[in-house]
């Protein structure tokens, strides 16, 4: 099969929306979980900069789901699928479990740091093993993607079992317009799946940020669906009609709604929400099967790279966004740019070093011998 190198260039690009988006949600004032806070209480000080989290958070993890389940099916038809979870397995549950106490520790250390800023910090009095343990754990940051994306690649496997035949593979290829559109319903449906009101004292927040039955869609839409040439050529063909709808829907989305918490189970279960996430899915597809399915030299290094610049980057987010904000008078908007370029820079660099040092490249990017 020939390579589909606009498959490639979509994910990488994603990827570096997701830095771009962590850069901007580090600083966010809208009460979302996570960041050290804005520059001011909402509504007083609005922060417009938000936007961007109100315009990519409703569709790219999704797309990443999505593009997932595509190269799943591309890979289980050229090797069994106990080598394919094998791989998976070092891929992607080492660095999310092993690698927690190698690197992502030093995520949860500036995560630890960040109640500085009310008087306290969670590790307070601890013993330095039982601070070690803690800061590992809350290292997770990003890495709940890939956690997830493990667990969906051993539901795939059952799925397989129940369709060894393809039957369903082949009538979802199938798939006219009409029905690639209504599609939408199941991410609606999805979404539905979230806990409306979290218990403080209980994991549903967690259940709410890792959403397996909701990634769970996607991912097999990628599989059954998208992985089609036939429906991947549709969407290439009414790409400019799905972005147009895309942006309109999603400006009316945004200014709709802004000031909310756009990643509460109410926000994210809306009907316009949904609608704007699934047709940005589309059209992203389409958009880059049309205009990007060829590579380069810097597509080819992103293409083998983004997965570990993705494993890493939130440590340049949390240290230095947190020591700029604690420890500088910069201007809010020069946060910004340094830790924006920070993070584009410094990322590719660290996965460089680690890829080159044994056993720590596989502990913390699930990547064997050069």
């Amino acid at each position: 099969m020939e390579r589909k190198h606009w498959i490639d260039n979509l994910r990488w690009a994603t990827v570096l929306l997701v830095l771009f988006y962590h850069v901007v949600y580090f600083y966010n004032n809208k009460g979302v979980f996570g960041g050290i806070g804005g520059f001011g209480d909402y509504p007083q000080c609005k922060q417009y900069q938000d936007v961007v989290l109100y315009a990519l958070y409703p569709f790219f993890m999704p797309l990443l789901f999505l593009l997932a389940g595509i190269g799943a099916r591309y890979a289980l038809q050229k090797q069994p699928g106990r080598e394919w979870i094998k791989s998976r397995t070092r891929k992607l549950l080492v660095p999310s479990t092993i690698g927690l106490f190698v690197f992502q520790w030093m995520t949860g250390y500036f995560n630890s740091m960040k109640p500085l800023l009310i008087g306290e910090n969670m590790a307070d009095g601890l013993p330095a093993f039982a601070k070690y343990i803690i800061w590992a754990i809350s290292g997770m940051g990003p890495l709940w993607f890939v956690q997830v994306l493990w667990l969906l690649c051993l539901v795939l496997l059952l799925v397989r079992a129940i369709d060894r035949k393809d039957r369903f593979y082949n009538f979802c290829g199938k798939a006219n317009y009409v029905l690639v559109i209504l599609l939408g319903v199941l991410f609606w449906v999805g979404e539905q799946t979230l806990i409306k009101h979290p218990r403080p004292e209980s994991f549903d927040g967690l259940v709410n940020l890792y959403k397996p039955l909701f990634y769970l869609i996607p991912f097999l839409l990628g599989y059954f669906v998208f992985a089609h040439d036939e429906v991947q050529e549709k969407l290439e063909k009414a790409w400019i009609p799905l972005m147009a709808c895309a942006v309109a829907s999603g400006i009316v989305l945004v200014v709709s709604t802004f000031g909310q918490d756009y990643t509460s189970p109410q926000y994210l279960g809306s009907p316009l929400n949904c609608l704007y996430g699934w047709l940005m899915c589309l059209a992203m597809m389409g958009w880059f099967k049309a205009r990007f399915n060829r590579t380069g030299t810097f597509a080819g290094y992103m293409t083998r790279s983004s997965y570990g610049i993705y494993v890493v980057h939130y440590l340049v987010i949390v240290s230095l966004g947190y020591m700029m904000k604690v420890h500088t008078s910069l201007a809010p908007w020069m946060m910004y740019v340094v830790l924006f370029v920070a993070v584009m820079l410094l990322s590719p660099t660290i996965y460089e070093v680690l890829r080159r040092i044994p056993f720590v490249r596989w502990c913390v990017l699930g990547e064997r011998k050069q």
